[in-house]
């Protein structure tokens, strides 16, 4: 073949002529490889698109100067044969080649804004002067106020600036709690008028008004500032105006370890705001070791709640009282009925059983009285005076009204006798250990009948059964807790003990660290194999679980009344509520007390004639003829989707059902069933 007809194949480079063998000058050994190290290179021409934007490249390196001079170029390339056009096109224009130039050059200088004078050379070099000088001002002004305008938006972007408000509520954090908080404090009904959060935290302003309007949505009324700072840094809790804010929300950290920080976080509000004029604070820690250091830092209007101390309480209620969730869950958010406390001019001189009487379509519960103290389900006999305000359940503080006749009632409905509740040493099964879990004992401790069980099947690694041992110690003879060594996530473990042998089984995760898996997965294997037992058993196992994320609690296996406890959320809708009314830090904390007075799901039996319509106006005049607030119902038999799981809080006095025996009513009483009441007192 010869050489001119050899074919490269596309991507491969041409041999090199190189000698040919047997050539005069051939030095190579016959079978070796051609040792020509010289480079060979292949020259590209360049497209023109190439070398232009590598000219335009090179241009913008040579400065303002170079740049403006092109551009006069470009313009004057373009405008100069337009005008020429238009001057030779144009009928009123001298046929005169003078005054034809003459007309080029005034649509020229009148384009470019350069005067476009003509007569002498010197007038038209003066002209065209001053309009360089008034385009050098006007160009340089805009660009004055652009630069100006453009680093004020950076500045704002950056969330540096300080807000100027009043009556403002300022969010100090960003934990987990942060989409509830915000989320109930614009759902939250207080009053009519335009509000504003600020939320101040250690990100940049754009990622957390994302966050947010991903969480939250819609806002109504309620203006969202975000503003960037340390929480700790004075200068920086400056730019969210605390001193003349409403309250400050201040999150508790989503590792125990940081709780020091929320400690910092109020030393700096107090330095910020003063100590003349203090500012009202809802705080939270999660180790109470930082319990007593946070209550001093913030003073004596801040409020400082305990984290794994509120979740315990919660947990051992559920336990105890199967769909008691679905009660705090209603009483917490703003979508429903909440707490409101109202000032009624009638109202002093009234008994609190007369102005209970006169709430057609609320719920009364407690006297707030003018010193700020609490009562909750006081005597019926006390009198309200001047300065008390009546504390209800409601929709929000406007539906409190003050009827001058009380819903009427059939007294034919009221039981002629409570029925008695024996009381029995009680069951429970733990599935798990975490830092909580000793709280949970404890109480358990105190709120069981004597000779109740506790099994606790958890791994025995690290100081697990050292705290098992160290909590059954203390638990005293009333608790016996026995440790079941065992992996709950396995399928065979939960099977050791019956579970559905127990009043109730509590499923805990691991406690939460860095780098680990979250510790809702556990949570969750768990109870599948808990609800693949019930299945097999055909017995209902009745299952209060503790979850770190609400978004678990969704896609959990769950059965019709389980009670599910999020710790964060509901701590984040407890703040909320403290926040819109300082006075529920006491109510909530009684609420949550193994003494005194507490939420109580009984059966229905106890307070209304079952098997038969009664008004809820007859419910609530018989719960107060035994000395308890009825403040609402659960329906036997919830509808599976619904999402109150058959409870309601604060119906009409005048909503009439059927009550089915195994029904139970909502009340806020002492602590135990209402056995030795006098049955006949006046209410």
């Amino acid at each position: 073949m010869r050489q001119e007809d050899k074919k490269v194949v596309p991507g491969q480079r041409e041999a090199a002529p190189g000698p040919v063998p047997g050539r005069t000058g051939d030095t190579r050994a016959p079978g070796n490889a051609p040792q020509d190290r010289t480079p060979h290179r292949r020259h590209r021409n360049h497209s023109a698109e190439e070398r232009l934007r590598y000219w335009f490249d090179t241009t913008l390196t040579r400065g303002t100067a170079a740049l403006c001079g092109w551009l006069a170029l470009v313009c004057l390339a373009l405008v100069v044969p337009v005008s020429t056009v238009l001057a030779w096109t144009d009928q009123h224009t001298p046929a005169s080649l003078g005054s034809r130039i003459a007309a080029v050059w005034r649509n020229t200088g009148q384009t470019m804004r350069l005067g476009g004078e003509v007569g002498p050379p010197l007038r038209v070099a003066l002209s065209v002067l001053l309009a360089l000088i008034a385009l050098f001002y006007v160009s340089t002004l805009v660009s004055l106020i652009t630069t100006g305008l453009t680093d004020h938006l950076i500045a704002l972007n950056r969330g540096r600036a300080r807000i100027l408000e009043r009556g403002h509520t300022v969010v100090l954090g960003w934990s987990e709690q942060i989409p509830t908080v915000v989320s109930e404090l614009v759902a939250a009904r207080t009053d009519r008028r335009r509000r504003v959060v600020a939320v101040l935290a250690d990100r940049e302003k754009p990622a957390m008004e994302e966050d947010l309007q991903a969480t939250v949505g819609a806002t109504g009324r309620t203006r969202i500032v975000c503003r960037t700072g340390r929480p700790t840094d004075p200068a920086a809790l400056g730019r969210v105006s605390p001193a003349t804010a409403d309250c400050v929300l201040v999150l508790p950290r989503d590792d125990p370890r940081d709780d020091a920080e929320v400690v910092k976080t109020l030393l700096s509000l107090a330095a910020a705001v003063g100590q003349t004029d203090p500012v009202r604070v809802v705080a939270a820690v999660r180790d109470d070791r930082y319990l007593t250091a946070a209550r001093l830092a913030g003073g004596p209007r801040a409020t400082v709640l305990d984290m794994d101390d509120i979740a315990a309480r919660l947990v051992v209620d559920c336990a105890r009282q199967p769909g008691l969730s679905h009660v705090h869950q209603e009483l917490l958010d703003f979508a429903g009925h909440e707490f409101h406390t109202v000032g009624e001019p009638g109202l002093p001189g009234r008994t609190f059983a007369e102005a209970a009487r006169a709430c057609p379509v609320s719920t009364a519960v407690g006297i707030v009285h003018g010193d700020g103290t609490v009562a909750l389900n006081p005597p019926r006999t006390t009198p309200l005076l001047a300065g008390d305000a009546l504390l209800v359940i409601a929709e929000d503080e406007r539906s409190t009204r003050l009827s001058a006749t009380p819903a009427p009632h059939d007294p034919t409905a009221f039981p002629h006798e409570p029925p008695d509740v024996p009381v029995r040493p009680e069951r429970f099964l733990l599935l798990g250990w975490n830092r909580r879990a000793p709280r949970i004992v404890a109480q358990l401790a105190l709120r069981t009948p004597p000779g109740s069980a506790l099994d606790v099947v958890a791994e025995p690694r690290g100081a697990t059964p050292a705290g098992i041992r160290a909590v059954a110690a203390a638990s005293g003879p009333d608790l016996t807790v026995l440790h079941r060594p065992g992996d709950p996530m396995l399928r065979e473990t939960p099977d050791t003990p019956e579970p559905a042998d127990y009043d109730a089984v509590i499923v805990l995760g691991p406690d939460h660290r860095p780098g680990h898996p979250d510790p809702d997965d556990r949570t969750l294997v768990t109870l599948l194999h808990l609800r693949a037992r019930e299945r097999a058993s055909g017995r209902r196992i009745p299952v209060v679980t503790e979850m770190t994320d609400d978004r678990s609690r969704l896609i959990a296996p769950r059965a019709p009344g389980d009670d599910f406890v999020v710790s964060g959320r509901l701590i984040g809708l407890l703040m909320t509520q403290i926040s819109q009314n300082p006075h529920l830090g006491a109510v909530f904390e009684e609420l949550l007390a193994p003494g005194g007075n507490s939420l109580h799901l009984r059966p229905a039996a106890h307070y209304v004639r079952t098997g038969r319509t009664a008004s809820f106006a007859a419910v609530a005049a018989s719960a107060a003829r035994q000395g308890a607030c009825a403040i609402g119902y659960r329906s036997h038999a919830p509808a599976p989707s619904a999402p109150d799981h058959g409870v309601r809080l604060n119906p009409p006095k005048a909503h009439v059902r059927y009550w089915h025996p195994e029904d139970r009513v909502v009340v806020i009483d002492r602590t135990g069933p209402p056995v030795g009441r006098a049955v006949g007192c006046p209410s």
